[in-house]
Formats: structure tokens, sequence, C-alpha cells
């Protein structure tokens, strides 16, 4: 596979979003990891996982939010002018139909095996990824994304949005009997990335409002409580649950860093999408980036930790790609906002450390962990897990705005062909 040129433009003066060469560059990442991840497509359905080459593995396990996030970054690809990203949508559309949807009790099961249920269980998580897919979807013109819409926000409507909080619940048995205790942030983050998508897609307010509520929990309120800290983990209540430890993977104790860029991003995002108030919002998500930042960057060696505790010392120091992606997107949302030269510092620094550390020249995709030394490890995921951070890691920069991102995609990217 042919080498994208490094991120940095050939002068060391300006802002990298402002030169023609670094978006080039942008556009050839996106292009390398459409090329890579098309290795996934299944014959028999659904999308493999690949391994640290880039070839699928045998393991046929789907997880919801795996084909989601496929359906999704690929719509972003027929918008950015693949065709053969098609092909792609379709089969995640007909797998998540035929195989993750639950034609007994209703919802979509976590994850499927050869197309039967392997993991029942219906998370809050998982579904607002399908929303999300299929909001892109549509925006990509698939004929079957209203349907899919309709049916996944009925199921949120009627099981998992917890309207005197204005949050979503996050876990019940497959037969609905069952609800968990548990409530997170990571679903309702995404809850709001897929309201946003699906306002952005149909032009419905009731999503606008809703990722406003939501946001507006985390930000507005606890968020100022908690030194710009992001705790993970509440009660039913919706009272922080310090003592929580539970899933490492998606439910790890203490904060994450990396949720906090994604937050600020999605802030802006909706404050962009609301006409841009005057309620403190571009303060609110520059206070959260700075703080993930200043805790979470290892001085010593680059890169971010995994997790912290409530104090903002490192609890999971282990560097992973996403942490890094996030960073990217909200660091280049608050220079879309404001050039301001600390931010092209950290701009500059988080391409930088992602090119020499995480990106794989030579198979394409980015490694999903470093060891101590900077080198490739499989520790808490197998190969290259996904395209989705990766992916908007470089489309998101590229984009002149805050939102609409979707809808200015052909364009920018035509342009940046020239």
């Amino acid at each position: 596979m042919q080498r994208n040129k490094g991120p940095g433009p050939d002068t060391t003066d300006g802002f990298w979003l402002d030169d023609a060469g670094h978006r080039r560059w942008l556009l050839g990442e996106a292009m390398r990891l459409f090329d890579v991840f098309g290795a996934s497509l299944r014959p028999g359905g659904g999308f493999a996982q690949l391994d640290l080459a880039a070839r699928p593995l045998p393991d046929s396990v789907d997880e919801l939010h795996a084909t989601t996030r496929m359906v999704h970054s690929y719509s972003l690809g027929l918008l950015a002018g693949r065709p053969d990203a098609g092909a792609m949508v379709d089969a995640g559309m007909r797998h998540l139909w035929r195989a993750h949807r639950d034609a007994d009790h209703g919802g979509y099961l976590w994850a499927v095996k050869d197309g039967v249920p392997f993991d029942d269980r219906k998370l809050a998580y998982g579904h607002v990824f399908v929303l999300l897919a299929a909001a892109s979807a549509r925006m990509a013109g698939h004929p079957d994304a209203d349907r899919l819409i309709d049916d996944v926000w009925a199921v949120q409507e009627a099981r998992f949005w917890d309207d005197e909080a204005g949050l979503y619940r996050d876990e019940w048995s497959r037969d609905w009997a069952v609800l968990s205790a548990y409530r997170g942030m990571n679903a309702n983050m995404h809850a709001a990335e897929a309201l946003l998508a699906a306002h952005e897609a149909t032009g419905r307010e009731v999503y606008l409002e809703r990722a406003g509520r939501i946001l507006a929990f985390f930000l507005r309120r606890i968020a100022p409580r908690n030194a710009w800290r992001l705790p993970e983990h509440y009660d039913s209540d919706w009272q922080i649950d310090r003592a929580y430890d539970g899933d490492p993977v998606f439910r790890p104790a203490g904060t994450t860093p990396g949720h906090s860029f994604e937050m600020a991003r999605l802030l802006l995002q909706h404050w962009d999408l609301v006409g841009r108030p005057g309620d403190g919002s571009p303060d609110l998500a520059r206070a959260l980036v700075k703080t993930a930042l200043t805790d979470g960057w290892n001085r010593k060696d680059g890169g971010l930790a995994y997790t912290l505790d409530f104090d903002g010392r490192p609890a999971i120091a282990d560097r992973l790609w996403w942490p890094v992606t996030e960073a990217i997107g909200a660091v280049a949302a608050l220079i879309k906002l404001e050039r301001d030269a600390a931010d092209e510092i950290w701009y500059r620094r988080l391409w930088s450390f992602a090119d020499a550390h995480f990106i794989d020249h030579e198979q394409g995709g980015w490694f999903a962990e470093i060891d101590a030394a900077g080198r490739p490890v499989e520790t808490r995921f197998r190969g290259k897990p996904d395209i989705y951070h990766a992916l908007q890691a470089a489309l998101l920069p590229a984009m002149p705005g805050l939102s609409r991102a979707a809808a200015a995609l052909p364009g920018a990217l035509v342009d940046e062909r020239r």
C-alpha cells in the first residue's frame, strides 16, 4: 500500500487546517482507511474484524456497535465520492435488519454469531448507534434508512428514554423484563452524537432537543462540579457511582479523557445547529478539552492515558488510538472557532504522534494500542478493531464548519482533489 505523506504541510507557518496540502493529506488518510476496511465484508453477511496485517479474523461474532459503525463510516464514504462504499452500506443495513434486529421481542441484539443471538442483551449503547447508522445512511440516500430510523426510534422511546431525567437508561434483558440499575455517560454521549446526526438527516427538532438535554446534564451540571472531568458511571437516580468498576472496555472505572474530547466536539456541534446562542458553550468545550489534555497526556512519551481517577491522575495509563483521534477532532473544532496558537500546537502534536505511532504505513489502518516502547500490542483489542474513530479524525477537521459535515463533505473533498 502506498504511504500517505506525513500530516504536516511543507511550511511551519500558519494553521494546518488552512493549508490545502494538509487537507489533501486528511483526504488521503480517509481513502486509505476505506481501502483497508473493505476487506472486512464477509460473503455470508456482516463484517469481520481485521488482524494487524489487515486480514479478516475468523471469529464470526458481530457486535452491534461494530456493524453500525461500519454503516455510518461507509455512508460517509459514499458522500466522499467512493461509489464502492455502497456495497458495504447495503450489507450492513441488511445485517442490522435481518440479524441484529430481534423479530420476537423488538429492539436490537448486542451480538450475533452466524446469524443467531450470541449476546442477547438490549443496550442503549448499541441502539443509539443503530440510529447513527440509519441517519448517516439516509444522508447517503439509502432506501431502507427511514424504516430503520422509525424502528429504532420507537424502541428508544418505549424502553430507554427517561424523560424526567432527560437521559437514556442503559440495559435491558432480551424480553424487556429486567432493567439494570446501571446508568452511564457513554451511551448518552453516543446518543447525543446519533441524535445530532438524525436531526441533520431529517430536520426533526425532537432529535436536537433531546441531544441538548443530554449535553446539558453532563456538561452544565456534572462537569463544573467535578473540576471539568466527567465521571462515567451513575446509579438509577443519576447520582455518580464512584465505586463502580465494570467492563474494562466499555465501562472502566473513573473518568475517560477521550470522552471529554468527544463531548466537547458534540457540544459545539449542537451549539452551531441551534444558532450559536450566547450560552457559553465554546468556553465549556475549551475547559473540557484543556483539562483532558492536561490530565491525560503522557508528558514523557506522548499519547493519552485510557482512564483517570476522579482527581485527574492516570488510572489505566495504557495508550490507545481512539483518545488521540477524538482529541484531534475536538482541537480542530476549537481552531475552527478561533485561530489560537496554543490549539495549533496541540493539533500538530496529536497528528504527529498518531502518524509516528498509530498509523500503520505498511498495511494501512491504525494500531489499537502501543506499549511503553511505542510498539503495537494486542492487550485490550485484537488487530485493528474499527474504522470509525480514525476516519472521523481524518474527515471532520477537513470540513469547514462545526456541524452538517455530511452535507459539506462532497464539495469539500472535491475541492481538495483539485
